[in-house]
């Protein structure tokens, strides 16, 4: 089977496996660049010549990568998004303004109505599978979710608790008058 064709399995935190084609473990940077280096033989050592001919006879032929700081279910769902975006072209990653302007797609949009708890193990996926066109579009939502609220109400969205007493409150009000939109 070609190098292209081949599938990688993702081994959870849990040791979930799940199946993938390679098109769609490359949707990560970490996950491309570790399968270019397997490759390339930069993760070989010479005595795995010998392993590498019996598992072509055997017809094996999955590369299983753990992925030891996501859960089953965020994995899933990470494989949902690169599933669906397995063909998408996304602005250079290298041009932050380019991806600070894109808006949200909305199917990724409505992928991204899940819990709080979810959405945050989603975005801190994708930071650790570098995975930025994902990342983006996360961080855009829950910058979504604090646009136009006061701190009370951010505060009660993501169950802050307000550590300041009134005093020091009042106090970084009246220092912080100029930034306020009256």
């Amino acid at each position: 089977m070609s190098k292209e064709n081949q599938n990688v399995v993702l081994v959870s935190v849990e040791g979930e496996r799940f199946v993938v084609d390679r098109k769609i473990a490359e949707r990560s940077l970490l996950l491309k660049n570790y399968l270019q280096d397997l490759n390339s033989g930069d993760l070989h050592d010479d005595n795995d010549a010998d392993d590498d001919e019996d598992d072509e006879e055997d017809g094996d032929d999955e590369i299983v990568m753990p992925v030891p700081n996501v859960r089953s279910s965020v994995l899933q769902k990470v494989i949902e998004w690169a599933v669906h975006h397995k063909d998408s072209n996304f602005p250079d990653e290298d041009d932050d303004d380019s991806r600070k302007a894109a808006p949200v797609d909305p199917w990724d949009r409505e992928f991204l109505k899940v819990d709080q708890e979810m959405l945050y193990e989603i975005i801190l996926a994708a930071n650790y599978l570098n995975i930025k066109p994902l990342l983006d579009a996360g961080c855009k939502v829950v910058a979504e979710m604090i646009r136009g609220r006061t701190p009370e109400e951010i505060r009660r969205t993501f169950n802050i608790v307000n550590d300041f007493t009134p005093e020091e409150e009042a106090a970084i009000r009246r220092e912080n008058e100029w930034a306020e939109d009256r």
